[in-house]
């Protein structure tokens, strides 16, 4: 594990600039420097580089991210790979282990040192086990790819981690989704029997397991609950260990289970990821189209496939690219990738990928599915239904050639298309080369206010950070980074907080900031940032003494308040009115 600390002192060391240069040439425009973005296709440049946040970002589709972030995401390396490639150029060595450092919660270390811990377990036991060995060699697995994928195998016994953990009673087990309390005082492991794939986050940390039964038992897959580490909607089991070979083949193929990704690997076929016991998600969609030119769905040829790939492809045309390409393949019936491959080889799977249905030509078949396309009845319901579907394409030339192929099958002009979706035509759109989505929705306050801090870090010493009222998921990161800041001896960089905060939940916050933000806060005068801040930060401040007033009260018409309750009401609602005056005055609360 690589301290915290070190990435800011690399981080100190390395130049955004420099490193992008080697990859993508820069041109000096102002302050920053300028190219066009090598993660979407685009004539002039929107792609900008800060020297002195250390950061980059692309007005054009949201891209963003620092020195490190933009290793990964172009060349395709893993989170310490990237790390070992950066030191490399800047002279430093990487710490070859340490424990985590920087401000994070005692949870957050122990419950990454316990899933560490288990897989190691995990993989020790599986080399002391002949029926798990046996049954991967079934599975035409090899040690070699068995080591690559870290498997391992979880013993019979109810309590076997307990050899692992001598404290067996640690909260952190249960959070950490390795052992289950069946809320009477009891305790047990909860995968047993089972070969365990551990889950690897974006800096190839264990951060969940998936196990599988090698025996009689259901569930067949079992998978870890999600925790503060783990959320499956966001992450994709195999990734870690395809980043290389996406970036190499410009593709990536979704499957639907472990065994899959790991048997299509042993076969050569290493760009696949599986998505972990949940339907895709836009997350998933995004992260993967900008890591490759193709993204394949590869579903069962059965009916639950077929629902598995609608629900993917309902929550893929908000994201769709142009100049990208999005497609389903379906199976032969009673087969899956792992079987397919074993079968027929990865010469035969990669011509099934070739052959995969576009996403526009899926959406064409599931609109006209069931319709009778010869009545003027049926091509009604077939528009309605198109509507909204095309309603969600934001891919300018991909949207216009669907309006004009979903016109030519209803048998309509396209200008009246046009009117019956309640827009003209717009050939100025044409001009736009955006895969970043609309906004679903308007920024929170802490939002803009993080944002704000992230261009700005001095703003947390010179205008405060948020109080305890702050109850709320973005207000407790917008606090989080605001302490880290103070916390600092030397000024930080936008680049050190998102590195800081990379794989925390704080994390995830920075990244919607800056997504939502960026552009809003890149132009606005400092002067103008801070006293939004500092509004800001008294605004917070009452909402979170308004719910407390509030959960009082309401506590008062159930029954009659404490003495201590009674004084905490007074209390906060002789804040309410000190915020109340501070803000009226202009000065800080």
């Amino acid at each position: 594990m690589i301290p915290r600390d070190f990435i800011q002192t690399l981080l100190g060391r390395v130049d955004i600039v420099d490193t992008i240069e080697r990859y993508v040439p820069l041109k000096k425009a102002g302050a920053n420097y300028v190219a066009r973005c090598p993660f979407h296709s685009e004539k002039s440049p929107s792609f900008s580089v800060s020297p002195s946040k250390q950061f980059y970002y692309c007005f054009g589709c949201g891209a963003s991210g620092t020195a490190l972030g933009f290793v990964m995401e172009y060349t395709g390396a893993g989170f310490v790979e990237a790390v070992h490639e950066l030191a490399q150029q800047a002279g430093l060595d990487v710490p070859a282990e340490a424990a985590p450092t920087g401000r994070r919660t005692e949870t957050h270390l122990d419950l990454s040192e316990a899933l560490r811990r288990a897989a190691d377990y995990f993989r020790a036991e599986l080399k002391a086990s002949p029926a798990a060995i046996q049954y991967l060699k079934q599975r035409g697995l090899t040690g070699t790819i068995a080591a690559r994928f870290g498997l391992g195998y979880a013993p019979e016994g109810w309590r076997s981690l307990s050899h692992v953990f001598p404290d067996y009673d640690s909260p952190v087990l249960v959070e950490s989704g390795l052992v289950i309390d069946n809320g009477e005082g009891k305790r047990y492991d909860r995968f047993r029997g089972r070969v365990m794939f551990p889950i690897l986050d974006g800096r190839g940390e264990v951060i969940g397991f998936g196990g599988r039964v090698i025996g009689p038992g259901e569930p067949k897959y079992l998978n870890s609950p999600e925790t503060p580490l783990f959320e499956k909607g966001r992450e994709l089991y195999g990734l870690s260990q395809a980043r290389r070979a996406i970036r190499d083949s410009h593709r990536v193929v979704v499957v639907e289970g472990y065994m899959d990704v790991v048997a299509l690997a042993q076969a050569g076929v290493e760009y696949a990821v599986a998505t972990l016991g949940t339907a895709t998600s836009a997350v998933h969609v995004q992260k993967l189209l900008r890591m490759a030119d193709q993204v394949v769905f590869a579903f069962d040829g059965d009916q639950a496939g077929r629902n598995a790939a609608q629900r993917a492809l309902e929550v893929a045309l908000p994201h769709l690219v142009d100049g990208k390409q999005v497609s389903f393949l379906f199976l032969p019936e009673d087969e899956d990738p792992d079987s397919f491959v074993r079968s027929q080889g990865a010469d035969a799977f990669e011509a099934l990928l070739g052959r995969a249905t576009p996403a526009s030509e899926f959406l064409l078949e599931t609109l006209t599915r069931g319709v009778d396309m010869t009545r003027a009845e049926g091509r009604a319901q077939f528009l309605q239904a198109a509507k909204q579907r095309l309603g969600q394409i934001t891919a300018p030339a991909l949207a216009l050639l669907l309006r004009k192929r979903v016109a030519a099958l209803a048998q309509v002009e396209s200008r009246d298309l046009e009117l019956l979706m309640g827009k003209a035509p717009a050939p100025a759109t044409l001009q736009r080369t955006s895969r970043a989505p609309a906004r679903a929705a308007p920024s929170s306050l802490a939002e803009r206010l993080l944002a704000c801090l992230l261009h700005h870090p001095e703003l947390a010493k010179a205008e405060g950070i948020p109080g305890d009222e702050a109850v709320q998921s973005d207000e407790l990161a917008l606090r989080s980074v605001a302490e880290f800041i103070r916390d600092q001896e030397h000024a930080v960089t936008l680049a050190g907080i998102v590195e800081h905060f990379r794989g925390l939940p704080e994390g995830t916050f920075i990244q919607e900031a800056l997504r939502r933000e960026f552009s809003a806060v890149e132009s606005s005068p400092m002067d103008q940032l801070a006293v939004l801040y500092r509004e800001g930060l008294g605004r917070l401040s009452e909402g979170g003494l308004r719910r407390t007033s509030k959960k009082l009260l309401d506590l008062a018409h159930e029954r009659p308040l404490t003495p201590e309750e009674m004084q905490l009401l007074q209390e906060t609602n002789q804040k309410i009115q000190r915020v109340g005056r501070g803000a009226a005055t202009g000065k800080a609360p």
